[in-house]
């Protein structure tokens, strides 16, 4: 588990932000730090919210996570497919590969539970 101490930023994907807002208590502890997301994560867990909760809370999320979302770089776009390809047989998704990019670009770590980055350098896992 991730030491709270200091005030660290993760680029959080949406696995890590639905655990996040669903409570799971081993998320807790993000809380206390900066976190942030690319607009391919805003969309999925628009998705989500809107499929499992309406419209409403859908939009409530949107416009609270919007405020963290931090733009795609070219770069990112090089090596987040890059990456892509190298793991093709693991079937990452453009956003997760696209937002472990930006977390190398930006020297922070990536905020995921998903399992398919489990023992990837640069990941924070919390399952």
């Amino acid at each position: 588990m991730q030491d709270t101490t200091e005030t660290k930023i993760f680029l959080a994907d949406t696995y890590a932000l639905i655990e996040l807002l669903g409570g799971n208590p081993d998320y807790k502890p993000y809380l206390n730090h900066v976190l942030i997301t690319t607009k391919f994560n805003l969309i999925e867990l628009y998705y989500h919210f809107l499929k499992d909760y309406g419209k409403e809370t859908a939009d409530k999320y949107l416009s609270l996570y919007s405020k963290f979302v931090v733009p795609i770089t070219n770069n990112s776009i090089r090596t987040g497919m890059e990456f892509k390809l190298k793991h093709k047989q693991e079937k990452l998704s453009y956003a997760d590969c696209i937002g472990y990019a930006l977390a190398l670009e930006f020297g922070i770590k990536f905020l995921t539970g998903d399992e398919k980055f489990e023992i990837k350098e640069n990941v924070e896992f919390v399952k």
